[in-house]
């Protein structure tokens, strides 16, 4: 089973960094890849980032490339997104996810509860 816990959003200004941060309890294996997606208001959910367990594969929502980096720590069992240059449109929820296959390809069989960002102009 795999819980996944969020942390690290709030509200900050257009321009701002934010880093979020997602626990990870894995007790099954095959959970290979692990990252994120955001709901913003009136929006659907979409694909944010991913990155599998070596860390060699990552992929990024065009939206965010180059100014969002996702990580991870095996030892720690966490992952984070780094967020910088943050702009209106980043307000979402934000959901740290993990599946064994890519995040992109499929609807993530474990999710997080959450964490709000919100970006003002």
């Amino acid at each position: 089973q795999v819980q996944l816990v969020e942390s690290g959003g709030g509200l900050v200004q257009a321009g701002d960094s934010l880093r979020l941060s997602c626990a990870a309890s894995i007790r099954s294996v095959g959970a290979n890849f692990m990252g994120w997606f955001r709901q913003g208001p009136g929006k659907e959910r979409e694909f944010v980032a991913d990155i599998n367990w070596s860390g060699a594969y990552t992929a990024y929502a065009d939206s965010v490339k180059g100014r969002f980096t996702i990580s991870r720590d095996n030892a720690k069992n966490k992952v984070w997104l780094q967020m910088n240059s943050l702009k209106p449109e980043d307000t979402a929820v934000y959901y740290c996810a993990a599946d064994r296959l890519r995040l992109l390809s499929t609807t993530p069989d474990y999710w997080g509860q959450g964490t709000q960002v919100t970006v003002s102009s």
